[in-house]
């Protein structure tokens, strides 16, 4: 037999709403609860005049057939979807030669406060994630480390060998006039002399600790000056940014060009208190171990320092969105919704940028499609700061 369309019953007692014959596609505005506690966000949805509608996100009803018809409505403007941002005060053609459709107001949302200046969020569909290949991860705490690679030469350095020598000498004088109780202007006068040594040495760039470390030897350091088995001393420059993730004590990995597939062990020493104003890089002092004395002085070299930066929130890097001014990440909300975010962001390492403010352990950004995404955010927010915040979701 011939099948036949079975039409849903109202409830009893229930009359069935009455589609106009005529209807028209209807712009709802709609103030989502679910976007942010306490807060307003527009959510865009079409439907036919008198047509019963559900937010995807929140699942409250738009438009109920029952009870709202269009023309209980106030009129905002009249639009064609096809033109963002485009408006009439009345009914008629666009200029595209579509029938303009009107806008009615529910509820005039403000801006979120959490929305980052010129952005607004926006509801992409499953099919346009899939074609621009929308993709996101979560972010998490990470125990990171960072690597900084610089340049170096392995050190002859007559300069510093000679103020050793001098800090000695006058170190020696000053503890033999003392132990002799001699006059008291000649003990001050010694002293005097010791710590100008002394300030010397700091100002070619030797820490306190190093200082009194030589002040107990009998002679200056011919690693300096001289090669040979043991250990060299290697020089590298550091760039001013990076500077505050170096520090004495952390190892450091040495590799000569001479003899590849080699690598040196050392260890950060010191860190110069001057910064070269023409490179803008700091020199630190490296103790590298040469066991066979295959290393020459004013060999150049390539360093790397592993700085550990502890357990901090990251998310991938290609997540964060830099607009020169700021940074910006999308938060995948779920159900095709996603929100601008400003941050603010520390150290990049193995991939990951630290996050210092602006995003909460577990939340999913995008990780790619983000240029979409930034394209119709924006675009979604000049249209709210012209006055028409309506935008048609994709």
């Amino acid at each position: 037999m011939k099948l036949v369309k079975r039409e849903s019953q109202p409830p009893a007692g229930q009359a069935r709403a009455q589609q106009p014959q005529d209807a028209k596609d209807i712009c709802y505005m709609h103030t989502c609860p679910m976007m942010k506690p306490g807060q307003k966000c527009p959510m865009l949805v079409l439907a036919k005049a008198g047509e019963k509608v559900t937010c995807p996100v929140c699942g409250t009803h738009v438009a109920e057939a029952a009870t709202t018809t269009a023309s209980s409505k106030k009129i905002l403007y009249w639009t064609d979807p096809m033109i963002p941002g485009y408006k009439a005060d009345g009914p008629g053609k666009s200029p595209m030669g579509m029938d303009l459709v009107p806008v009615y107001e529910e509820e005039m949302p403000s801006p979120s406060a959490a929305n980052p200046e010129g952005y607004a969020p926006i509801l992409l569909t499953p099919e346009k994630q899939q074609l621009v290949g929308v993709t996101s991860a979560p972010s998490a705490r990470r125990a990171t480390t960072k690597t900084i690679r610089a340049v170096g030469v392995i050190a002859h350095d007559p300069e510093l060998y000679q103020a050793q020598q001098e800090f000695l000498q006058a170190q020696q004088t000053w503890q033999k006039i003392q132990a002799r109780n001699g006059i008291p202007e000649v003990v001050e006068q010694a002293k005097q002399m010791a710590d100008a040594s002394r300030l010397r040495l700091r100002h070619l760039g030797l820490s306190n600790d190093m200082i009194d470390e030589i002040g107990a030897w009998t002679q200056p350091d011919h690693r300096l000056i001289l090669g040979g088995a043991g250990q060299f001393w290697v020089y590298a420059s550091i760039y001013e940014y990076e500077l505050s993730l170096v520090r004495a004590g952390q190892t450091a990995a040495i590799v000569v060009d001479a003899f590849p597939g080699h690598a040196f062990a050392g260890t950060v020493k010191a860190i110069d208190p001057m910064l070269d104003a023409a490179t803008r890089t700091t020199r630190v002092r490296i103790l590298v171990d040469d066991p066979d004395g295959i290393l020459k002085p004013e060999m150049f070299v390539n360093v790397s320092i592993a700085a550990d930066l502890g357990t901090i929130l990251t998310v991938p890097h290609e997540a964060v969105f830099s607009t020169g001014q700021r940074n910006i990440v999308f938060v995948d909300r779920g159900q095709g919704l996603f929100e601008p975010r400003q941050v603010t962001t520390g150290v990049t390492a193995d991939g990951y940028t630290e996050i210092k403010d602006g995003l909460s352990e577990g939340e999913r950004v995008v990780t790619s499609g983000n240029f979409l995404i930034d394209s119709e955010s924006r675009l979604k927010g000049a249209l709210q700061n012209s006055g028409g915040s309506h935008q048609h979701g994709p």
